[in-house]
């Protein structure tokens, strides 16, 4: 029986369950603020076609195609099983800007049939469809069909699979025609370990084979994602008139120079100007940053994101951070990996005012930027924890019935009520605001050594460093933590999670190939092969569940596995890293997978959650100068996606 899908509050569909987030403080901020704040939204906005495209070549074109049938269909008032599956194949390449899963990267498969689409395609005029140049109807559909319902074509977004070619068998848009060991041979050759200061090569381009040769095509105004890239920059400078103080004006005019000139000097440049600006209360992050959708973690996706600080949640961040050069120096790790003096770590507590591009629909709740080692040695970095994001989750998942399931008793049940939300919120800061800037590189190891699987293990260190400190006196001595109890729930939740929960987000028969969740299952399994039975998977009454049998022996654990993934990091071990992450991040147990799918599918709760954006208008006065900013919260999901792809369509 088909089921019409819910588009206006509380949007499930497939996996996901859509949420919104509020906007506390933004009525008290300034009219300049909220301009600011305006500006940068628009900015945001406008990187989501480019985010589309570098998740995989056709996806822009399939995205164009489905929302022209989508609204014809709906105008025919189609009410039927093949609407429904056209309507929820619509809303996943929506929300995975494509049509790779978010999170799992296999393929989003049609519900519906190539005949069911075809009948519409032809209803629809020319304008309204994804044609090329001197393409037919019948071209284009013989193009793009096989793309979207072949089981052979194009299968993983990001393939990790080792021995695979993981450039030929991976569909994100960011090589063309060349290998992976051509690629890696590529940037192998630009490198000089003796450089203390290298850029990021490849950061920002594609890499090509064609009658040239083997190069990059930079990402830059006037080259490719030109288009989305002008607009970017037109309202980034709209943005700099209501700029807070001149060190924005500064962080603004680098980056669209850097947008412009596709410089990886100037990137640098720029990240040093952001890292260094800690005034205003408005900030950013816009650009080509994360390196987690491309299987050799060389070329970043786009992504977005406009937030403003929460005062009070940043009281807690800011002590954090202020505490950091004692925290690195009791790290467990060998003292030659430690910083001997940490300089320009920041954390704030802030609330997100707009997300895009690889931060949307599905976003981070806790950032540490910027990402080159050399950069966080000399200049810093600075963190932030989205705490209404974090909220916004944390009222989705009351009443859900999670951990009367999972967790394994009533006292358990009990810890993890009482601090689970906020050893949740501190293990964030942790991992944000001082994990990810801890350590460093030993001379001459190159910050991408660890090749596909540096991601990992950048997580696993981070996740490693907030664990070990969890039980730190420390913390409640400096009253971040309550008491010296509250870090046993963050043990737990975690274990749980790492070897049990988190194999609701995986599908039958398949590993684990996202780099979070190997970095948890890692941490998890190792823990509890060393653990002399003290973490243990148990059955009662035909459940598995994580039993814990003492707690303080668990810290050592953390702090050993510490000090060997910071040795692998500094020192490059690549050989190390891959024995650590194929060991104990990859493979599942099927039978408790299947068993973990069942328990968890009678509960009814979607494994993945994204956001609704708020929509932002101008007010002006009787010269139609911006005097103000209104803010709306309601806007449906669909009309949302439908406005996006109108408005901002800067690539088709």
């Amino acid at each position: 029986m088909s089921q019409q899908l819910n588009t206006h509050q509380d949007v499930r569909f497939a996996d996901i369950q859509m949420l919104r987030y509020d906007l506390p403080g933004f009525g008290r901020l300034t009219a300049r603020q909220k301009l600011y704040i305006y500006y940068l939204a628009e900015a945001t906005l406008w990187g989501r076609d480019i985010t589309f495209d570098q998740f995989g070549r056709y996806n822009l074109r399939i995205r164009k195609l489905m929302e022209g049938v989508y609204a014809y269909l709906s105008q025919q008032h189609a009410d039927d099983e093949q609407f429904t599956a056209v309507q929820t194949y619509l809303y996943r390449i929506w929300f995975s800007n494509g049509i790779y899963h978010h999170y799992g990267s296999d393929k989003i498969m049609p519900g519906f049939s190539q005949e069911y689409l075809l009948a519409a395609v032809e209803q629809l005029p020319d304008d309204q469809l994804p044609l090329l140049p001197g393409q037919s109807r019948r071209q284009m559909t013989d193009e793009l069909l096989p793309v979207m319902f072949s089981s052979d074509v194009l299968m993983k977004k990001v393939n990790k699979r080792k021995g695979d070619d993981l450039v030929a068998t991976s569909a994100v848009n960011f090589y063309q025609n060349v290998t992976q060991s051509e690629a890696e041979q590529f940037y192998a050759n630009m490198k000089d370990a003796a450089d203390d200061m290298p850029p990021s090569y490849g950061l920002n381009s594609t890499l090509v084979r064609d009658e040239q040769g083997i190069h990059e095509v930079t990402w830059q105004v006037g080259g490719l994602y030109g288009e989305a890239l002008s607009h970017i920059c037109d309202n980034l400078l709209m943005a700099r008139q209501y700029a807070e103080n001149e060190a924005q004006r500064q962080v603004i005019d680098l980056l669209v120079d850097y947008y412009h000139t596709g410089s990886l000097k100037t990137f640098d440049d720029y990240s040093v100007a952001w890292t260094e600006c800690h005034e205003g209360v408005v900030d950013f992050i816009n650009g080509f940053i994360e390196v987690y959708n491309d299987p050799l973690a060389l070329k970043a996706s786009w992504e977005g994101i406009v937030h403003y600080i929460d005062e009070v949640a940043t009281q807690r961040t800011q002590t954090i951070s202020q505490n950091a050069q004692w925290f690195e120096d009791h790290s467990p790790v060998d003292a030659r990996f430690k910083k001997h003096k940490v300089v320009g770590v920041s954390a704030n507590a802030v609330c997100a005012a707009m997300l895009g591009g690889d931060e949307y629909p599905s976003t981070a709740i806790g950032i540490n930027l910027p990402n080159a080692d050399w950069i966080r040695k000399l200049h810093g970095s600075k963190s932030v924890t989205i705490v209404n994001l974090t909220r916004a989750y944390d009222k989705a998942a009351q009443g859900s019935g999670f951990r009367e399931e999972f967790v394994i008793d009533d006292d358990t049940r009990a810890l993890m009520a009482k601090y689970a939300d906020v050893t949740d919120e501190v293990h964030t800061d942790l991992h944000e605001c001082l994990g990810h800037g801890s350590g460093q590189l030993l001379p001459g190891t190159l910050s991408d050594a660890l090749k596909e699987y540096g991601n990992t293990i950048e997580e696993a260190r981070a996740d490693l460093f907030g664990l070990y400190y969890m039980a730190d006196e420390k913390l409640v001595a400096l009253g971040i933590l309550p008491d010296d109890r509250a870090w046993q729930a963050q043990y737990y939740g975690y274990l749980m999670n790492g070897l049990v929960t988190q194999l609701t987000r995986i599908a039958p028969g398949q590993q684990i190939e996202e780099a979070h969740m190997r970095n948890r299952a890692l941490i998890a399994h190792w823990v509890m092969k060393h653990s002399s039975g003290n973490v243990q998977i148990v059955k009662r009454e035909g459940k598995s569940y994580v039993q814990i049998n003492d707690y303080q022996s668990l810290r050592p654990l953390f702090a050993s596995l510490l000090a060997e993934v910071q040795r692998i990091k500094s020192e490059g071990d690549y050989q190390a890293a891959r024995t650590l992450v194929e060991e104990y991040g990859v493979n599942i147990d099927p039978a408790l997978h299947q068993e973990v799918l069942e328990r968890f599918r009678r509960l009814d709760i979607a494994p993945y959650k994204g956001f609704i954006n708020p929509r932002f208008s101008l007010v002006t006065d009787e010269e139609g100068n911006p005097t103000d900013v209104t803010v709306s919260l309601d806007e449906p999901y669909e009309q949302q996606m439908m406005r996006y792809s109108s408005e901002y369509a800067a690539l088709i």
